[in-house]
């Protein structure tokens, strides 16, 4: 992928020391000024094709560390010339270093690992929520599509300890009225969950620019996810 043109990878050491050409100047790369959408932990990047195909009037850009798997999205992005499409080959740790404050309109978080035993990797944690108020602009929406009842009931009481606004939610999506164009949109593993009777779960918040009270971890137990997920250790 190092001679794709919709793929971005530095390596750590080199972030450091020269930092990322584009943060703050992501408009140069797309030639445009619609607003970026951001998908973190895009895998195969179906996700990110995939609404880049129903919004040409938007920027997306499919955040994954894993380059193998990274590669079929970017490389069905540049087979179909889809130019309003990017990837870039990173942890979700270091997304302050690739983006400027507000420079993003919008999250979705994809059927990421719930990390059921470490708080501070789960990508609703208030750890990242942070980092997604920095680079969002005032009104940023964050997007949750996941199959884990465990990351669905952790975000929920996470969004109503810290008194953050909730826009919609359900817990089995493909039977709510919330289903639309981009929702409808399902990668191979939310197909693979859906065929096993998995409901699938969706949250919509609006991330708070400034907060004046301390980000706050809900205190509560929740019940583990009892099954065992594709590409992951078994949830026990």
């Amino acid at each position: 992928m190092a001679t794709y043109s919709n793929v971005f990878q530095y390596d750590y050491e080199t972030l450091k020391r020269e930092g990322f050409p584009l943060q703050g100047r992501w408009s140069t790369h797309f030639k445009n000024d619609y607003p970026i959408t951001l998908e973190l932990g895009c895998g195969k990047g179906e996700y990110t094709v995939g609404l880049a195909r129903k919004y040409p009037g938007k920027n997306f850009i499919g955040i994954d560390i894993k380059g193998a798997r990274m590669w079929k999205g970017a490389t069905q992005a540049l087979k179909e010339k889809i130019t309003n499409a990017t990837f870039l080959r990173t942890r979700v740790e270091l997304l302050n270093r690739f983006f400027s404050e507000n420079e993003v309109s919008e999250i979705w978080i994809t059927f990421p690992d719930p990390q059921m035993k470490k708080v501070n990797k789960r990508l609703t944690s208030t750890r990242f929520m942070k980092e997604y108020s920095r680079i969002l602009k005032p009104g940023g929406i964050i997007h949750l599509k996941t199959d884990s009842n465990f990351l669905y009931q952790y975000t929920l009481a996470m969004i109503e300890e810290n008194g953050l606004e909730l826009l919609a939610e359900t817990d089995d999506l493909y039977n709510s009225d919330l289903l639309d164009n981009a929702l409808s949109i399902q990668t191979f593993y939310e197909q693979q969950w859906l065929e096993r009777g998995i409901n699938i779960k969706y949250i919509r918040l609006l991330c708070p620019k400034e907060r004046e009270e301390e980000w706050r971890e809900p205190e509560l137990e929740i019940e583990r996810d009892d099954y065992r997920s594709f590409g992951r250790n078994a949830r026990v």
